[in-house]
């Protein structure tokens, strides 16, 4: 076991997936999007999967239930609501947390929490092709991950309208049929009336306020699947006032995000004293001192000091996604130094990804970074996944990268 640990921890097991049985799932013919996927998501999929320690998943579980149990303190909540604390509070928690972790030979380290996390039903479709193959490790999600995906969906509309049926369904984004994750809304669907609920891809636009609630054409809208990036929807003030007015059910949800996504939020969950303040025992708050990187608020008046640590630390807007506008402290200009100092950001320690030796259409092997997602639901891990990439961030533009299996030491 020790000699596998160490081999994990060099990189040296990494094992190629059956790429062929993800091309035959891909490409369908009857899929309406087989076209779309075969042009432009080359680089969705990598070929290789991940092999994580037991002790690893361990820790990657240990820091998940800390933050679950912190944010269910009132004092928590009384802190980070603000301005929402008045408003309308949903009783459904919301879909595909997703906890993104770097791991190293330091251990596992969460960088961020998405309440909108993209790509699990991609991970579905992958997970299900590689079935009939012998691949190394234990798996890491169950044999019925569609159904439970379906009841995930099914109980978020229990929580807040009871036993009443769920009859449609809509998957939410700007300009849909254009987003590069669009074939995913499509799976999303097929998913959906396979099970009996009516679903359709919808943008804002297409809506239209009625006084018992939204309406996309002539079908009532029940449940929306939210993959909208305001988070906040002020920019949707017809779908806003519907959850407001507690007309559908909005799922993930702004108080979900201002419970769990704000970035500011990381800067608190490695506070010691305001956590301790808030009510946390010790154990969840030594959990999360070593699982979470530190992290601060940024402010202009500490500019020298940030600047003389800048290669100490990743800077990213406190309200960003995608990793759209973040930044390593060692790759700063003053230009860009001069604009995160304007406020809006966080900074937190470099806590640097794993990396796995790749190869690219058989050629000499390279290293790509990963970081590894936990798809979470109500403080349930459902799925592990890896995301491969070289550069600064993740992009799915980069041959060998993308999504890619994850399993566990046997």
């Amino acid at each position: 076991m020790e000699e596998l640990s160490q081999q994990l921890r060099d990189g040296e097991l990494t094992r190629s997936i059956n790429r062929c049985a993800v091309d035959q799932s891909l490409n369908r013919p009857e899929d309406e999007w087989a076209g779309v996927m075969r042009e432009a998501h080359r680089n969705l999929f990598s070929n290789v999967t991940i092999i994580i320690t037991a002790a690893q998943l361990a820790k990657m579980q240990a820091v998940i239930a800390a933050v679950e149990k912190v944010v269910a303190l009132p004092a928590w909540r009384k802190q980070v609501l603000g301005d929402m604390s008045g408003q309308f509070i949903p009783a459904n928690k919301g879909v595909f947390f997703g906890y993104d972790f770097h791991l190293n030979e330091d251990g596992a380290h969460l960088i961020e929490i998405n309440t909108n996390a993209g790509g699990a039903f991609f991970n579905i479709l992958l997970q299900h092709s590689q079935r009939e193959e012998v691949l190394p490790g234990k798996a890491l999600a169950p044999d019925d991950l569609e159904r439970d995906i379906v009841a995930m969906f099914r109980h978020e509309w229990r929580l807040q309208r009871g036993e009443a049926p769920l009859q449609t369904l809509a998957i939410v984004d700007d300009a849909p049929q254009s987003q590069y994750f669009y074939p995913e809304f499509v799976l999303a669907r097929q998913l959906f009336e396979r099970a009996g609920i009516r679903a359709v891809i919808a943008d804002p636009a297409d809506f239209q306020a009625r006084a018992d609630g939204l309406y996309c054409g002539e079908n009532k809208i029940d449940l929306i699947y939210n993959r909208l990036t305001d988070f906040s929807l002020e920019q949707y003030p017809a779908l806003l006032n519907a959850y407001q007015q507690d007309q559908l059910v909005l799922t993930p949800h702004p108080y979900a995000y201002r419970l769990y996504a704000d970035k500011c939020n990381l800067a608190l969950l490695t506070d010691v004293e305001r956590l301790r303040a808030m009510g946390a025992d010790d154990a969840t708050i030594a959990a999360l001192q070593s699982g979470i990187p530190q992290t601060r608020l940024v402010e202009a008046q500490d500019a020298e000091q940030w600047w003389r640590e800048r290669k100490e630390w990743f800077f990213k807007p406190a309200t960003g996604y995608g990793g759209k506008g973040s930044y390593r402290g060692a790759n700063l200009t003053q230009r860009v130094f001069a604009e995160i100092m304007q406020g809006g950001y966080v900074a937190q320690r470099r806590a640097m990804p794993g990396e796995r030796m790749v190869s690219v259409d058989g050629a000499e092997p390279v290293a790509f970074k990963y970081d590894v997602r936990c798809y979470v639901y109500e403080g349930r891990v459902q799925l592990v996944i890896a995301r491969l990439y070289q550069g600064q961030t993740t992009n799915f533009r980069t041959p060998g990268g993308g999504f890619g299996m994850v399993r566990v030491e046997a």
